[in-house]
């Protein structure tokens, strides 16, 4: 097994030097592939300085530095191999840091230079540092995992664990906002979680991985997933085949988690067996779920009944997850969502957890964040709310 070093190891050497004091390389201006300065012993992992950001707050003349003068941070790696993933091709997730921080980043060789407002430096710093530590574990980086970081690192109320995450065979999935975190560690911790918010936010994605997780670590026997067949809006009218093939598009994202975090052959072998079963709410009467990890989907289309029938079928050794958006309800007009009174009659009871998603949470693109957003506006706006 290959040897990883720990995180505080693999960065040799930290230094952060007043942009208006620096006086070497005049090439150092934020274009990527410029010389970087030069450190004692650069591949050194013993020789590992962390000064604090507030130790150059004064010029080489000793006076104070202007109040927003850009500073510059000069981080080193140890293995050039991980800082090839660490920058991405064409160094596009150091663009992507850049971008999201309002920073100047380059690379040259295993030297990253950053500069910019001290506070978001240091941000730019603990990003490369996880994502470096992550890509020595064998882990696999990109796009999304950049910006939950940076959710992270901006949070409020930082995890105190860090980034929650559930492990398949197939893959690790990191949670890539704060309320995700809490997302994972209310389902590992409670026996019936409710997932709240918006499309985009992982509430389906996470439960299905954390079910898929729990099934190969042998704490449940099976896995049931299920949702309401109702029509979004419109009248699909006769569907042919067999019972699967008409519930199958109603239930197909459920599938695209599956086949996502599990071996395809695995998904149809366990679907054969009846280890792993995807069906709609109505089968689900007269049943009792033991030794299971149970999803209801697109719950806010359930009615007051149907959410009863559901919730008590819940047996010894399983977990529930309920999920669903409470703004895109499909049921009838003047028909209750089963989800809302549900969240609002079991307030109080323990081993219960409602996790509430908003637009910051959307991770799918940050185009659709900005839609949801403004729906959410224009919703709070309307008379009655």
């Amino acid at each position: 097994m290959r040897n990883v070093l720990p995180c505080s190891q693999s960065i040799t050497r930290v230094h952060l030097i007043s942009a208006a004091a620096y006086t070497g390389d005049q090439h150092l201006t934020g274009v990527r592939g410029a010389t970087a300065p030069k450190t004692a012993n650069p591949s050194s992992v013993s020789e590992t300085a962390n000064p604090s950001l507030t130790d150059s707050d004064t010029s080489n003349s000793g006076q104070p530095a202007p109040e927003n003068d850009p500073q510059r941070l000069v981080v080193t790696f140890a293995d050039n191999r991980h800082v090839t993933h660490l920058l991405g091709p064409h160094d596009v997730h150091l663009a992507q840091i850049e971008q999201r921080l309002d920073i100047d980043a380059h690379a040259n060789g295993n030297v990253i230079t950053l500069s910019g407002d001290v506070a978001r430096i240091a941000t730019a710093k603990t990003v490369l540092e996880k994502l470096y530590e992550r890509i020595s574990a064998g882990e696999d980086i990109g796009r999304g995992d950049i910006d939950g970081l940076i959710r992270h690192a901006h949070s409020e109320k930082p995890q105190a664990t860090g980034m929650a995450q559930i492990r398949t065979r197939k893959r690790i999935v990191t949670a890539r906002t704060p309320m995700q975190s809490r997302y994972i560690e209310a389902i590992e911790k409670n026996d019936l979680v409710f997932g709240l918010g918006p499309a985009g936010t992982g509430k389906t994605y996470i439960a299905v991985v954390a079910a898929a997780s729990y099934l190969e670590r042998g704490k449940v026997d099976r896995i049931i997933l299920s949702r309401p067949a109702v029509e979004a809006g419109e009248r699909l009218g006769f569907l042919p085949g067999d019972m699967r093939d008409k519930v199958d598009p109603y239930l197909r994202p459920l599938y695209d988690a599956l086949y996502d975090v599990l071996p395809p052959e695995k998904v149809e072998k366990d679907i054969e067996a009846g280890i792993i079963e995807v069906a709609p709410l109505a089968f689900m009467r007269g049943r009792t779920l033991a030794n299971a990890f149970v999803i209801l989907d697109e719950a806010q289309n359930t009615t007051t009944m149907q959410m009863k029938m559901f919730l008590t079928r819940l047996g010894e050794n399983s977990k529930m997850v309920v999920t669903g958006d409470p703004t895109q309800i499909d049921l009838p007009k003047g028909q209750a969502s089963g989800l809302i009174e549900a969240v609002g009659y079991l307030k109080g009871i323990d081993e219960i957890s409602r996790i509430r998603f908003t637009a910051s949470d959307v991770v799918r693109r940050d185009l659709v964040a900005r839609i949801v957003a403004a729906y959410e506006r224009a919703e709070a706006g309307r008379p009655g709310r």
